[in-house]
């Protein structure tokens, strides 16, 4: 679309009106998206076509149409994340990475639904209703960026921008089929963003880009990679070139003793073998001293602040909805607990740190299943039942550990679902990850979308 775009094939107004016009086509079914900006989407493409017209300097995404998570400001507009205790809020100015798609030429087509306070694995709240998965309405597209991932599943929007806490920018991307990147903590700003992504919650949540290709991800790093002074964990780390000469990958197919659909583990394999094409030597590898790492960011990240957020809706706790009350932890927290947990954290990644020496990038499952029906919680799973949280350790861990990760996708479920999977690797080596990841893809060819699946 770029490309089209600079070599005025396409006029950005005619690429605004065909996305506009796949929303009301499809938007309807999958109800992905809270707030459609189409009058003021238009006026920004045809502002971006009279600077073409003119000859003016060119930004990265210039005329090219994106959407964004209701968790990010977007100047003049609510940012509600989902919740109904957000009625009244407008946001003053755009978040620093909507600030930076636009100052790089992008077009915000709308912003996109979310869980209540991005609190769950499905994307459902009294506001704008459940976001349903556009390969299969019966299933979720998966949360908290559940709605970003089902709007550009469905060929509504080309990429935009979420965030990843437990997964949420990668499971969505693996139920729907698209790609999804978890930059390293500073990265990319998340200033701007509700609930904010301060100390301690920027710990484990990180602002990323999601598209339907890996190679789009790699653009919208570009725009939106570098230092924020107003973000606390902001990095002042450039873009950088990746090295892969010599590089070997580590293949992990299942997080300990959990178990992983079969399929899953496939694509797990499929993926090393096109690694393996690629050059790059894929062996077993099982990192020691991690079978802790997903209940320490369970209380990182629910235990730790279910306090805050109960004091938050205190005395209208009938409002919130099912979505956040299912992970509003009870547990009484306590300063010893805290310092524990976050120093078996650190432990944690310097010990697997330390094991990546040799191997710096992990191929692993992003989750143990494929997309789940609606509210489903329990599976069979290689003759065992696993619930939710041990469906989702293998995408926790590079959260509480503070790793770069992405996801791809490789194939289709026997049900014809996707199934993606995750490269994981070290502090700021994203680069590499994308490189990686554009690899991949290039030798899996082309992937099925949700549109023409249901067209």
């Amino acid at each position: 679309m770029i490309s089209m775009v600079r070599d005025r094939a396409l006029s950005p107004v005619d690429l605004v009106k065909a996305h506009l016009q796949q929303i009301e086509a499809r938007n309807p079914a999958v109800n992905a998206f809270v707030t459609v900006l189409a009058d003021q989407a238009l006026e920004e493409a045809r502002a971006c076509e009279a600077a073409l017209v003119r000859g003016e300097p060119l930004g990265l995404l210039h005329g090219v149409p994106v959407t964004v998570k209701d968790s990010f400001d977007v100047a003049g507009l609510p940012t509600r994340s989902g919740s109904r205790f957000r009625t009244g809020h407008v946001a003053r100015e755009d978040a620093a990475a909507v600030a930076r798609l636009r100052s790089e030429g992008a077009i915000v087509l709308g912003k996109t639904n979310t869980p209540e306070l991005l609190a769950s694995y499905e994307t459902d709240n009294f506001i704008t209703g459940r976001t349903s998965n556009p390969w299969d309405p019966e299933r979720t597209p998966g949360g908290s960026s559940g709605g970003e991932a089902a709007a550009i599943a469905a060929c509504c929007s080309p990429g935009g921008i979420a965030t990843d806490g437990g997964g949420s920018i990668r499971l969505p991307a693996h139920f729907c089929g698209i790609a999804g990147l978890k930059p390293t903590p500073g990265r990319i700003p998340a200033t701007g963003h509700y609930p904010t992504l301060g100390h301690p919650a920027g710990l484990m949540t990180v602002a990323g880009p999601m598209a339907r290709a890996a190679q789009d991800l790699r653009l919208l790093f570009s725009a939106l990679a570098g230092y924020e002074p107003q973000d606390p964990f902001s990095s002042p780390v450039p873009l950088r070139p990746p090295v892969v000469e010599g590089l070997r990958i580590g293949v992990w197919e299942q997080f300990y003793a959990v178990p992983v659909a079969e399929e899953i583990r496939g694509a797990v394999r499929q993926a090393a073998a096109f690694l393996q094409q690629c050059g790059f030597p894929a062996d077993e590898f099982r990192p020691q001293g991690l079978e802790r790492a997903p209940n320490v960011w369970a209380f990182l990240f629910t235990d730790w602040p279910a306090a805050a957020t109960r004091k938050f809706i205190e005395g209208r706790e009938s409002e919130a909805h099912w979505t956040l009350l299912e992970t509003l932890s009870t547990k009484p927290i306590t300063a010893e607990q805290v310092m524990t947990n976050l120093a078996a954290r650190d432990a944690m990644r310097a010990s697997l740190l330390r094991q990546m020496r040799n191997v710096p990038v992990l191929l692993m499952p992003v989750a143990g299943i494929a997309a789940f029906r609606h509210r489903e919680r329990k599976w069979d799973v290689g003759g065992k039942s696993i619930g939710l949280f041990q469906a989702l350790m293998p995408a926790v861990l590079p959260n509480v550990l503070g790793l770069p990760a992405v996801t791809v996708p490789i194939g289709l479920s026997r049900e014809g679902l996707p199934i993606g999977v995750q490269l994981v690797g070290r502090p700021y080596e994203d680069e590499l990850l994308l490189e990686l990841a554009v690899r991949l893809e290039e030798l899996r060819g082309p992937f099925a979308s949700a549109h023409s699946q249901n067209a």
